[in-house]
């Protein structure tokens, strides 16, 4: 056989991984193979494969007999959209896509390539731990993996992927990215199985229960979003991936758009409801502002009383936080603190700029969240907010109550532009319970309380008294909202703010 006829033949033996059984096997499950996910993924034709013909060297229980080419890891550069990624998809037709030396050292050449040139990485994990025939040495290549992980968070945008299995020691390095996408019915995280809990705590639970796309969307806050399918799953991490910059050096992408910056929406006159404690959609006011309504939400299934995602002013990508008075009217607990402050973070460590839309009434009261830790978890936010040097628009559509009006980017927080609509009520508290207290002598006299309260919503039931001190740059039309928040986007555009140099700060974790 001439080189060229054998390079053909090993580039079709590395092709074919586990084999055609084994690939049917997979298809039967519901799943795509690995290189028919990153086909998907990435553009047409732009994959350049590293490492295809890397073997494993373990010799132990027969390993010598078995060297398939390419060790179960599917490993290299491409483009999204013309835009530079770096990925490996790992191979579960190849020992169950188990992680041997060989294998972490690929995917570790991967994220040091990522990491010199300034590219995003994405990961397809699809596994069943690490190779027992191997033992310390797969456990060093985690190791080796989870490092990466930490260097590389908040250098480039690091995106987790779950098309499989994913349990033990394997589910950190997804932990330590900054999205991690789940497939239903398909996917599952666990730290220990099934068959570990019910050993040891006699718990009987499936693994979907313990560590599905569900679990881990709606109850765990692990992971960002689920969908139905490979194909799906893989069509979300490119819309993903095209509002976020290459690098923490790069600027924000800037995509053509069609919609005009200063597109009134009368609808929004109308969208606070009469009552103040009338709920309505935070979601309605988010998408009527971005660029052609698009909104790429994040966590949507978790604290949904905030809500967290990306949307594009004039082209260019903007963080949203914002309060959803649909769900516990709003209020920030545990859950809505660390859901948000994670997501401040990720903005502020790649100059993304944040846009905060409040209508807060204040924290969730009650035993289960102070027992829980609200104060620290509520400081998360406050801190996230107080660290970032992004460019921060906060607008107050409505209720801006006590702490939670400091903590959501208030002016006093170095907020650069904060807007408010005439419906803002900026107060310590709601006029009843304010009453309640500063005239618990009168409790005894309701029209003396109604009138106290009238006078108290009339005094401070407004933006006024917090714009004529400045907190509230101006008092602006609901209609006027896009305009107004894209003019003040751009003329943030050239912001420069330091933080004071400090080897790292100690986030009330």
């Amino acid at each position: 056989m001439d080189v060229m006829s054998e390079l053909a033949a090993r580039r079709a033996a590395a092709r074919l991984g586990g084999g055609a059984a084994r690939i049917a096997a997979q298809h039967a499950r519901g799943k795509l193979t690995a290189r028919e996910r990153l086909d998907l993924l990435l553009d047409e034709g732009s994959l350049e494969e590293f490492d295809m013909f890397v073997t494993h060297r373990a010799g132990d229980f027969g390993m010598n007999a078995n060297r398939p080419a390419g060790d179960g890891v599917v490993t290299g550069r491409g483009t999204i959209n013309g835009r530079q990624v770096y990925v490996f998809a790992q191979d579960f037709t190849v020992f169950g896509g188990s992680l041997s030396e060989t294998h972490a050292q690929k995917i570790c050449k991967v994220m040091d390539m990522a990491m010199r040139v300034g590219a995003p990485l994405v990961g397809l994990n699809d596994s069943g731990g690490a190779r027992i025939q191997e033992g310390v040495a797969s456990l060093a290549g985690y190791a080796e993996v989870f490092q990466r992980n930490v260097l590389a968070s908040g250098v480039i945008p690091q995106i987790s992927v779950i098309m499989g299995p994913c349990a033990g020691g394997a589910v950190y390095s997804p932990a330590m990215t900054d999205f991690i996408y789940m497939v239903r019915d398909t996917s599952y995280m666990f730290v220990t199985g099934p068959d570990v809990v019910r050993t040891v705590t006699n718990e009987r639970v499936s693994a979907e229960e313990l560590g599905g796309a569900a679990t881990h969307t709606g109850r765990s806050s692990v992971a960002d979003a689920a969908f139905d399918n490979d194909v799906e799953t893989l069509a979300e991490v490119r819309r993903l991936f095209d509002f976020l910059p290459l690098s923490n050096r790069d600027p924000v992408p800037q995509r053509p758009f069609f919609d005009d910056p200063a597109r009134g929406e009368d609808s929004l006159d109308t969208l606070i409801p009469d009552s103040p404690s009338q709920p309505y959609d935070m979601k309605e006011l988010i998408v009527k502002l971005a660029d052609e309504g698009d909104f790429c939400e994040l966590q949507r299934d978790f604290a949904a009383n905030i809500v967290t995602g990306f949307i594009r002013l004039e082209g260019s990508s903007v963080g949203v936080v914002a309060n959803q008075p649909l769900v516990l009217a709003g209020c920030l607990d545990i859950d809505a603190s660390r859901k948000a402050a994670r997501f401040v973070r990720f903005c502020d460590a790649f100059s993304i700029p944040i846009l905060t839309l409040v209508d807060v009434p204040g924290f969730l009261p009650g035993t289960a969240q102070e027992y829980g830790g609200i104060i620290k978890h509520g400081a998360k936010l406050l801190f996230a907010y107080g660290e970032a040097t992004v460019p921060k628009v906060t607008l107050i559509t409505r209720k801006a109550y006590g702490g939670a009006y400091d903590v959501m980017a208030s002016k006093h927080l170095r907020g650069d532009v904060n807007y408010a609509w005439p419906t803002a009520e900026i107060a310590v508290m709601g006029a009843k319970g304010a009453v309640e207290i500063l005239y618990r002598s009168e409790l005894d006299d309701p029209a003396k309380i109604a009138a106290r309260t009238a006078d108290y919503e009339e005094r401070f039931a407004n933006p006024f008294v917090a714009a004529e001190r400045g907190f509230i740059d101006d008092v602006i039309q609901p209609h006027s909202t896009r305009r107004r928040i894209c003019r003040a986007f751009a003329s943030l555009r050239g912001k420069r703010l330091e933080n004071p140099w400090k080897k790292h700060d100690n986030i009330p974790l």
